[in-house]
């Protein structure tokens, strides 16, 4: 492949997976499948089945919904049937009103609405809404991407079949993915023209607008507002190291604890968009560059996200906001090189692989928070380290001596040897608190 073909490519993927979503994606994705089949009913819906793969149900069990101030798939079944845009894709629930939220909950309370785990699919990623009128039956089934619809039915009659079996070979995006080098990247951000990655602007302001909405106290577990509440009383320094972790944390909080406005995706995740672009854009600031290094930067982070999450699975055990700070560490890395930056972040991402990863999913969450804050301080202090031509070794653990075999070792980690504990987590979430 040319050279402009791959960065065509590039652009292209990036498009794909760095995408706005209002709310968590995986109770989204439930949303939306209901959204679309309450659609094609056709009358008022009066019930609804949803049926989740072990792997959404574990990230939706515990997540606020936006505009509900509920957390769970039911609420996100709820107001996906009676008010969410069906066309709006991950950002279905955008326009919910007071009255829908109450009429879902009320739907929730008199057990009109069903969520169960389908033991028999083999996606991870799998949401089904079966939405009942008064005549009719509606079924949408979505796989593997949060908005792949594959399969809708009404009454017995198939509109859209386009369900593909497990085995039919590599995913195209993820085959190129893996073709690619950490050279490649980096030359792609800093030579693309500028025009092609515009785009991104986008993702930087609507994480920024989350982040400055999370740090006003109101979200979750309030963490960035906390943290910044200490800076000002002198207990912690205002250094960037903070404002890199206040920020990004922030943005999660508000994210996570169902502020109803839309965060930048990146693979997926709305978190994982944010521990991409928000540590950039706090450097961005800090060091006040142009606006072509920080869009350059951006773009070198979103792409090394994708990169290392494409070792990974769909969904798992595996917490990958790790993954995307490593996007992060190389924006970072990128910014605050005097010289070469590629054999700085080749450093910085063989530290992560020695440092943070193993970092357990145990489902969305406020807390989830928490491990942004844990990944982004991990990329900062890997970026610091690189810069004084500082590494952990490759022939320490998982660490590898390219930073290439460290991502693959990583996934490794994630696909293969991480399984069994997925399974537990969602054991132990499903039978907790029993007492």
């Amino acid at each position: 492949m040319d050279r402009q073909a791959m960065w065509n490519e590039m652009i292209s993927v990036i498009k794909q997976d760095v995408t706005p979503a209002t709310g968590c994606t995986e109770p989204i994705a439930l949303a939306y499948a209901a959204a679309t089949a309450a659609r094609k009913l056709g009358e008022p819906v009066r019930f609804v089945d949803g049926w989740v793969s072990a792997n959404l149900m574990k990230n939706g069990m515990g997540v606020t919904v936006p505009g509900t101030g509920m957390p769970g798939l039911y609420i996100a079944a709820a107001v996906g049937a009676l008010g969410g845009d069906a066309e709006a894709g991950l950002q279905v629930l955008k326009a919910l009103t007071p009255d829908v939220v109450a009429l879902a909950k009320q739907y929730v309370a008199d057990g009109k609405i069903t969520v169960s785990v389908r033991e028999d699919t083999p996606h991870v990623l799998y949401a089904e809404a079966v939405v009942y009128g008064e005549n009719h039956r509606v079924r949408v089934v979505i796989t593997d991407d949060h908005t792949n619809i594959v399969f809708i039915e009404k009454d017995g009659k198939v509109l859209r079949d386009q369900r593909i079996d497990g085995g039919s070979g590599e995913d195209p995006k993820i085959a190129f993915l893996h073709r690619l080098t950490l050279a490649d990247i980096v030359d792609f951000a800093e030579q693309v023209p500028l025009k092609d990655i515009a785009f991104l602007k986008e993702a930087e302001r609507l994480n920024d607008h989350l982040s400055q909405e999370g740090l006003t106290g109101k979200y979750g577990l309030k963490i960035g507002y906390t943290l910044q509440q200490l800076v000002e009383k002198g207990v912690l320094a205002d250094d960037l190291s903070h404002r890199i972790q206040i920020r990004t944390v922030a943005a999660s909080d508000a994210r996570m604890g169902g502020a109803a406005f839309p965060a930048m995706t990146n693979s997926g995740s709305g978190n994982q968009g944010i521990a991409a672009t928000e540590p950039v854009t706090v450097v961005a600031d800090f060091l006040d560059v142009t606006p072509e290094k920080r869009l350059r930067a951006l773009a070198l982070s979103s792409m090394v996200a994708i990169y290392a999450h494409g070792y990974l699975p769909k969904l798992s055990a595996f917490c990958a906001t790790v993954t995307a700070s490593m996007g992060a560490a190389a924006g970072m890395a990128w910014l605050l090189a005097d010289g070469e930056p590629l054999p700085v972040i080749e450093r910085a991402l063989a530290t992560m692989s020695g440092s943070i990863v193993g970092m357990v999913c145990d489902g969305a969450a406020n807390s989830c928070s928490m491990k942004v804050s844990a990944s982004v301080h991990a990329a900062y202090e890997a970026v610091l380290l690189a810069l004084s031509d500082v590494r952990v070794q490759g022939t320490d653990g998982l660490v590898a001596y390219s930073a290439e075999e460290c991502l693959k070792n990583v996934g490794l980690l994630a696909s293969q040897g991480m399984q069994q504990t997925d399974e537990e987590v969602l054991r132990i979430m499903l039978h907790k608190n029993k007492a």
